[in-house]
């Protein structure tokens, strides 16, 4: 049988990732693998947490063995990732301690019944599937579009300007899309709860680092499809997942400076300079004319505070003034080289 590791990354969530732990381990019977939890240097107590819990349930000497080990900083979610991919099953584990699937959990995500084999029997019947994601769905029920085209000029446009006619209009180009039915190949999947097959990981290499936050999985999906490797959605593989609970995106006053880092690093990695340029000016056009739409339309702007300002600010720093200087990694920018 093809081995398993789940890693799980925990950022100040210690009581939650024994959970995610706990349904982890549930659904992984039968399989051969282990769990591996990674300290993302939350400075709370979680890593000491985390191991005593591991230690008190017996799950470090188990059939599936659970270990926790410490990233040493926090990197973000891709690098986080790579501590516990690169860590690989545990030492003396029977056949080495290369999987042959990495199944990323977030900590607030906890596999429903036959969730995980769902994606372990999909990789197995689609040898050419490079990564395997689930249905997901809120804690109330409600399902959470989680299955995406990669993002594009078009799509900017068209997300930004809110206007049910350019909707229409632009249909195949919409990011988030409907929720599959049945079982279909997608762009990309959120990483709540992705299967990789090792084999993908090894041609095309692990998460950019330079991502610390949002855009790690789109662009690492759109590496793996230039590859020659697909991403499914699975829709027998159900999750329950919360949502936010590390990144507090629930309760954003305004949105973070990564993620306006990671989308340009991302558009300029995948398609250049010029196309970054030019889908960075696709949103400012589309999110102009809806702020023209709410001064005569009283509708939620749908904007964390100062998005347009803050966007249209991002984009003359790195772009307009370093029209001469390669666009630096949000990972350099953050290290103040």
């Amino acid at each position: 049988m093809k081995t398993l590791l789940t890693v799980i990354l925990n950022w100040r969530t210690a009581d939650m990732t024994v959970q995610s732990a706990e349904a982890a381990l549930r659904e992984m019977a039968g399989l051969p693998g282990a769990v591996t939890i990674v300290g993302s240097d939350s400075g709370d107590g979680s890593f000491e947490a985390l191991t005593a819990a591991v230690t008190a349930r017996g799950w470090d000497k188990g059939v599936t063995p659970v270990r926790v080990i410490q990233a040493g900083h926090n990197g973000g979610f891709g690098a986080g990732n790579n501590v516990g991919i690169r860590a690989g099953l545990p030492p003396g584990f029977p056949g080495g301690t290369r999987p042959d699937y990495v199944y990323i959990l977030n900590s607030d995500a906890f596999p429903d019944q036959g969730a995980i084999r769902a994606l372990y029997d999909h990789l197995n019947r689609n040898p050419i599937t490079g990564f395997a994601g689930s249905y997901i769905h809120g804690d109330d029920g409600s399902p959470h579009r989680t299955a995406f085209r990669f993002p594009s000029v078009l799509a900017e446009f068209e997300s930004s300007v809110r206007f049910g006619p350019v909707s229409r209009l632009l249909r195949r180009h919409i990011v988030a899309q409907p929720i599959p039915a049945a079982t279909t190949r997608v762009d990309w999947l959120a990483g709540a709860s992705l299967m990789m097959r090792q084999d993908a990981l090894d041609t095309i290499g692990l998460f950019d680092e330079a991502f610390f936050l949002y855009f790690e999985e789109t662009e690492l999906c759109h590496r793996a499809a230039a590859a020659g490797f697909p991403t499914d959605y699975v829709r027998e593989s159900r999750v329950t997942h919360i949502g936010s609970v590390s990144t507090g995106m629930k309760t954003w006053a305004r949105m973070p400076g990564y993620w306006f880092d990671s989308r340009l690093y991302y558009f300029a990695k995948t398609r250049g300079r010029a196309y970054a340029a030019l889908a960075t000016l696709s949103l400012v056009l589309g999110s102009s004319l809806w702020r023209l739409r709410l001064l005569f339309q009283h509708k939620d702007r749908g904007d964390p505070p100062r998005f347009l300002s803050d966007l249209i600010v991002h984009a003359w720093r790195n772009l307009a003034l370093s029209a001469a200087k390669p666009i630096p990694s949000p990972a350099t920018k953050r290290e103040g080289v």
